[in-house]
């Protein structure tokens, strides 16, 4: 596979060249085969030439995983159209901002998912580009809306060339920091990345991939439906994160890929139908986060039967991937560090004063390479802030490089706080948290104290049929981290606020302290 000279539309013709009547997606609705993913995606695109698309102009899909979306995705890209993901958790004043600083001319979306008609949602929201509304499921579209059926019907419409370096898509950023940014990558930076890491996973065509990580996040759209794609595997779009669903669909299915974040695989760990269904099927995982404890890679490899599991690091500005850490290494660096930059990329750690930090030195994390976004949609300030001139995004994330290249992401900069002078990184107690043997998940946050400026409160899950103390953890605690790290204050929760993408939105928490 010549990667530089393919372009998403290319790959998509190319493998239904070579896989014909093979499946590429499946579920509970419908299934379509390598052939008929491009036949139809074509068909969407020429409806969408006729509705007015030009070269460039941006369409959204804010759905969930199903399908349809993958058809409306490629369809958007064949047509020239730039794809704008948009999460299904977000309200409709959210979504209408995405809409207007994109500029989007048309939106697919739904009408029936979890008893919410999204489209209602925007229906008071002032979208003076939006031109078109298109229902992606199977309701009664109304009088202003048209059903995705109606693209399948074939039109005589040409479609415009496409250079691998024309922007794919445009992911907006969870705005933890502020108003979301659009992130702008392009066909080849999407194809490159994508082709080594589906390569480097082992992802194959006999593979069954189960993408529960959603779709409008890169790790659903990129190292999901498209890296299947890419590798001839097929698909199976899971539209809700249910652990005791999932176990039941790698029983059925016979799954052998399943990527998430840590909190997938502990939740499957702790269901009661693990015992019910047969899951020695799978065989590939993936996860990343900062904290991941080694005793779920030890029960993800002995208890789940994973053969293959690596931990990865990204953001969405580097096209989802900088780190990878390989398939051959051992519990604890798999958990504890997110591997070594990938081929072509360049990673280091500097200190405030914009210095190279020594090996082992804790640092803000930048990146240098190919996978590095063309920059924030409409916002040259941004741009210009997160990439320096020489070239290196300035992630805001800290970690720590040592001596062979391997990266341990310790937390992001904003999460960081300061106990009587001493710089505590939240990510780093979780871990020492997560080695209790009651604990299940923990998140921990700075919040303010009078004598120490901040100090740490910490989330606590406990596992199942499990009972832990608060005097009885602050003593552990003590008894395993550095003092100025021990939480002040526990709270035991049953749950943690996560986003779509399993990540813990920390300022929740905050909310409540």
């Amino acid at each position: 596979m010549d990667i530089h000279s393919f372009t998403i539309p290319s790959l998509v013709n190319s493998q239904a060249k070579k896989f014909g009547d093979k499946l590429a997606l499946i579920s509970d609705q419908n299934s379509f085969s390598y052939s008929q993913v491009d036949e139809f995606s074509s068909i969407i695109a020429s409806n969408l030439v006729s509705l007015g698309l030009a070269k460039g102009d941006r369409v959204a899909i804010w759905a969930p995983n199903m399908n349809e979306w993958v058809l409306a995705a490629i369809g958007i890209h064949k047509a020239a159209g730039v794809l704008v993901p948009i999460n299904t958790r977000m309200k409709g004043k959210e979504a209408a901002y995405i809409l207007n600083n994109s500029e989007a001319k048309i939106i697919f979306s739904v009408r029936e998912f979890l008893n919410i008609d999204y489209f209602s949602l925007i229906q008071e929201e002032d979208l003076p580009y939006l031109k078109t509304k298109i229902v992606l499921d199977d309701v009664l579209a109304q009088e202003d809306q048209l059903p995705f059926n109606s693209l399948l019907q074939k039109k005589e419409h040409p479609l415009p060339e496409i250079s691998p370096s024309d922007i794919a898509d445009i992911i907006f950023t969870s705005g933890t920091t502020g108003k979301p940014k659009g992130v702008m990558t392009t066909h080849e930076q999407n194809i490159k990345v994508f082709e080594y890491w589906s390569r480097y996973v082992g992802l194959n065509h006999d593979d069954r991939y189960l993408v529960v990580n959603p779709f409008f996040h890169t790790f659903g759209y990129k190292a999901g439906w498209l890296a299947s794609i890419m590798r001839g595997a097929t698909i199976y779009p899971s539209p809700v994160f249910d652990a005791d669903k999932i176990i039941e669909t790698i029983d059925q299915h016979k799954i052998s890929m399943l990527p998430g974040p840590p909190t997938l695989y502990q939740s499957i760990l702790t269901s009661s139908k693990l015992k019910q269904f047969d899951i020695s099927s799978l065989r590939l995982g993936v996860t990343g986060a900062a904290s991941i404890p080694v005793q779920l890679i030890r029960d993800m490899k002995e208890r789940l039967g994973f053969e293959v599991i690596i931990t990865a690091y990204g953001l969405t500005e580097s096209t989802g991937v900088v780190t990878m850490c390989s398939p051959n290494d051992d519990y604890e660096t798999i958990a504890t560090t997110s591997g070594c930059a990938i081929a072509d990329v360049e990673v280091k750690c500097i200190n405030q004063d914009n210095e190279e930090v020594s090996s082992g030195e804790p640092g803000e994390i930048l990146v240098r390479g190919y996978n590095i976004t063309q920059g924030y949609f409409n916002n040259p300030e941004a741009t210009k802030e997160a990439i320096d001139t020489e070239g290196w995004l300035h992630t805001g994330d800290i970690g720590i490089l040592d001596e062979n290249g391997y990266i341990k992401i310790t937390d992001r900069s904003k999460d960081m706080f300061i106990v009587g002078g001493f710089n505590a990184y939240p990510a780093e107690i979780e871990n020492i948290l997560c080695d209790h043997p009651a604990i299940s998940q923990a998140a921990v946050i700075g919040i303010e104290d009078e004598r120490m400026g901040e100090v740490a409160k910490a989330f606590v899950i406990l596992k199942p049929n499990q009972g832990l103390e608060q005097d009885s953890l602050v003593q552990w605690s003590k008894e395993n981290m550095a003092n100025y790290k021990v939480p002040r204050e526990i709270v035991f929760v049953e749950e943690l606020p996560t986003n779509a993408a399993g990540k813990v939105m920390k300022y929740l928490l905050k909310e409540v302290s």
